[in-house]
């Protein structure tokens, strides 16, 4: 059917050039009486007319054609700028790049979306000298809407803004499919490559909480990238080479000599680098022993690698409890892997004559940028810099990635702005087709607004942090009697599901820009837009089929039999929002900030508590509690919020429990 619209709509352009010609060409004529219109411009007139009405009925079964089969969740907004955007070019050709704004309606009463599209037109025709009154526009927008399938009326207001009233049974036809098929992605054009670098930890430090957020919000962002569809790719650029690791080796050499054959038994690797730093700064003979070190590790030496790989390893060991704990899938990739590349990537930019010289320094200056990067040190080593550029080719190259994500605290922005231009000036990506950004965030702060630190003064380990998080989670659970109820494995999965969720959700429902203040007692309150409170909201809407004796089975048969009726206004708000899921997937997309969709979740919650308010789900005898009458379309309605909430969750790492 595709093949056909295409095929009319290219005889249609064909015809509607000839009319403009013969028009041009009768209006050109000087003689009145040469005006009357030729025979042959009636006909192509009357066929182009014939061609329309024909454009319409393909186009029309075309979308519904889309609408029935489709799996995916259809994105509303993203449909009617389709709409409006065709009604808008055809109202106003002489405009390029008309403006196109489509957003839901703020007051309900008054519609379900608005298109304020028609006051920025009328101020572009003024600038091009053209007298526009922007409601005339608007009354033009609408006389061109196309036919389609989900717009039942739509009225002007103000000066020119134009209201928009859904079909209820086309937002109803949508949640049949979301029931049935579940809660699916839009579709995609293509699947991209996406690489996000997140967490990077040092070896043979502690994670801190700046790796916390660093380790949520990219796991997120992938979660996300993946639920859509894109190939991703998540990397740990662990901090793993470099000269620490000369006076870490020279250490280990004392403390363990037999360390070849005997696995060194180092449990605190924190203590273990405080005691080499101090013979490093306090003792000359150890310093030049840690450098003749660092000079046999870059050689690769195959004793000192065997040394390099067993502190590695005890620092991974560390890092993989905080993984396992938020159920962080990852793949490390440090900067040791990146060695033999950067050697190339000096030639590269030598050989282009990018390099300048400084002090014995080789550095780079990038276009709009005034700070340099050094990509050789004067001693001969290679820098972060340096690190950072192999890191970026490799991925471009090698990975051929589409989108690539930096996710590291708000203080590295101009380092990697440097990177970036750097990488642009020498051709490696141009940022129309590949898309390169640092998604930076802010620091975390203890209760005091001070920078978040142990009583002692010390960063706070974040296994401690975690620990706590359970521990105040059962104390949470006990206070409200939950043990009493739950089993022992019901118990403790609620308590990881609050414990890890709160403090996920704390962060990610903070814009990531911002500092944020770290606190248990905001974390674990069920009031507000917390975890607490959307995982309780989540678990009694999941129990209303369950209290009602509805098994699953049940509901999979009526989704498919019964209507989603939307007649009463809480029924109708609840179907909409439930609805706006993929628009606001398509915003996180595009601007990374997570915490839009965490206000989502409980916009979704709270719009759901009105409409059960409001709206018998399960009518009961007063005197016996007995289930009299299940209205299976609002039971459908609570199985969707469920059904969306659960993604929502999926989406932010969080692990919903069905009892609570």
């Amino acid at each position: 059917m595709g093949d056909a619209v295409s095929e009319y709509t290219v005889r249609l352009q064909e015809q509607e050039h000839e009319i403009s010609s013969l028009s041009a060409e009768i209006e050109s004529l000087k003689n009145p009486q040469n005006l009357s219109p030729t025979a042959h411009l009636d006909e192509l007139r009357e066929e182009n007319t014939r061609l329309k009405y024909r454009l319409n009925i393909l186009k029309r079964s075309l979308q519904e054609e889309s609408s029935n089969c489709s799996k995916s969740m259809i994105n509303i907004n993203q449909r009617l700028q389709e709409i409006f955007g065709e009604a808008i070019r055809a109202s106003c050709p002489e405009l390029d790049n008309p403006p196109l704004a489509v957003t839901p309606n703020q007051q309900a009463k008054l519609g379900d979306y608005q298109c304020n599209s028609a006051m920025a037109m009328a101020q572009m025709l003024k600038a091009k000298g053209v007298k526009a009154n922007p409601r005339e526009i608007a009354e033009k927008i609408i006389h061109n809407l196309p036919d389609n399938e989900l717009i039942q009326k739509t009225e002007i207001a103000g000066p020119g803004f134009i209201n928009i009233h859904l079909k209820r049974t086309f937002v109803s036809k949508l949640l049949s499919n979301l029931l049935i098929n579940g809660v699916q992605p839009p579709p995609l054009t293509s699947r991209k490559k996406v690489v996000v670098d997140f967490s990077s930890p040092n070896i043979a430090k502690e994670m801190h909480v700046g790796h916390l957020r660093s380790t949520i919000i990219g796991d997120s962002m992938c979660r996300l990238f993946e639920f859509l569809g894109y190939d991703v790719l998540r990397l740990n650029h662990v901090g793993d080479w470099g000269t620490q690791f000369g006076m870490l080796i020279a250490h280990l050499q004392d403390k363990f000599p037999n360390y070849l054959t005997i696995s060194p038994p180092i449990r605190d690797l924190q203590a273990f680098y405080k005691e080499s730093k101090k013979r490093f700064d306090e003792d000359e003979d150890f310093k030049k022993r840690a450098y003749q070190c660092v000079v046999r590790l870059q050689s690769k030496v195959p004793d000192f690698i065997k040394a390099w790989n067993l502190i590695c390893d005890v620092s991974r060991r560390e890092f993989q409890k905080v993984y396992d704990c938020l159920g962080i899938q990852i793949i490390e990739r440090g900067e040791s892997y990146y060695q033999d590349m950067m050697i190339k990537v000096v030639k590269e930019f030598e050989e282009k004559g990018l390099i300048e010289h400084d002090e014995g320094r080789k550095i780079v200056f990038a276009p709009g940028q005034s700070i340099p990067l050094t990509i050789v040190k004067s001693d001969g080593g290679y820098t972060y810099d340096t690190s950072d550029l192999a890191a970026l080719r490799q991925r471009i190259f090698d990975e051929k990635a589409d989108i690539i994500i930096y996710v590291t605290d708000s203080g590295q922005a101009t380092h990697f702005q440097v990177v970036f231009a750097a990488a642009q000036m020498i051709g490696w990506y141009n940022p129309q087709v590949t898309r390169v950004e640092h998604a930076g965030f802010g620091v975390v702060l203890g209760e005091d607004k001070k920078k978040f630190k142990t009583r002692s003064g010390d960063t706070v380990r974040l296994m401690d942090l975690l620990d706590e998080g359970l521990k105040r989670s059962m104390d949470k659970l006990k206070e409200k009697e939950r043990d009493k109820v739950l089993t022992p494995e019901e118990l403790t999965k609620a308590q990881r599901s609050v414990a890890f969720g709160c403090i996920k959700y704390a962060d990610l429902s903070h814009n990531r820009i911002n500092d944020y203040v770290f606190s248990f007692d905001k974390m674990l309150d069920d009031r507000g837009n917390t975890a607490a409170y959307l995982l309780y909201a989540f678990t009694r809407i999941r129990s209303i089929a369950r209290l009602a004796n509805i098994d699953e089975a049940t509901l999979r048969k009526a989704a498919e039999t019964t209507d989603v009726l939307l007649d009463h206004d809480k029924e109708w708000k609840l179907g909409k929002c439930l609805l706006r899921f993929p628009e606001i997937l398509q915003k996180i997309l595009d601007d990374l900030l997570l915490h839009t969709l965490c206000d989502y979740l409980y916009e979704v919650a709270t719009t759901f508590t009105e409409f059960y308010d409001s709206c018998y789900c399960v009518e009961k005898d007063r005197q016996t509690g007995e289930v009299v009458k299940v209205n299976m379309w609002r039971m459908l309605l609570c199985e969707a919020t469920a059904a969306i909430m659960a993604k929502g969750f999926d989406i932010l790492g969080i692990n919903p429990v069905q009892r609570m």
